[in-house]
């Protein structure tokens, strides 16, 4: 553990406990927040996900909207990569293909703080295994 010496060595100190708590708190009720999935397999990190997730990260912070942005495997979407999943509370999930900075930009004020749906939503094949053995 670090020694703290100084008022800055507290403010920094206190800065890094709150950001703990506030990650707990947001992975204790992830359903009542906006969630951001960017698919960050090597496919997607060579289309450029790694900035799509920055952009995400840094901009609905900017904006104040409530939301966790997580990174996660392969979607299944090669093909349109960067992918990105949005939840909004109580909706269910939408995939959306070919997401650059501009794309993340409509997704974010069009979507996620008016409900609007915006081009490039890849369609969902299926609900449930057993039902497409019926």
């Amino acid at each position: 553990m670090t020694e703290i010496k100084t008022l800055a060595d507290l403010k920094k100190k206190q800065e890094e406990v709150k950001s703990r708590i506030d990650l707990r708190n947001k992975a204790e009720n992830p359903e009542a927040r906006v969630q951001v999935k960017v698919a960050m397999a090597t496919c997607g990190i060579a289309a450029g996900a790694k900035k799509v997730m920055e952009y995400f990260v840094e901009e609905l912070e900017k904006r104040n909207i409530d939301a966790i942005v997580t990174q996660t495997g392969c979607m299944g979407y090669c093909f349109a990569e960067p992918t990105v999943e949005v939840i909004l509370p109580g909706k269910e999930a939408m995939v959306f293909g070919y997401v650059d900075n501009v794309r993340a930009d409509e997704i974010i004020e069009r979507y996620i703080k008016h409900g609007e749906l915006v081009d490039g939503i890849i369609p969902q094949n299926y609900d449930t295994i057993e039902q497409e053995e019926q």
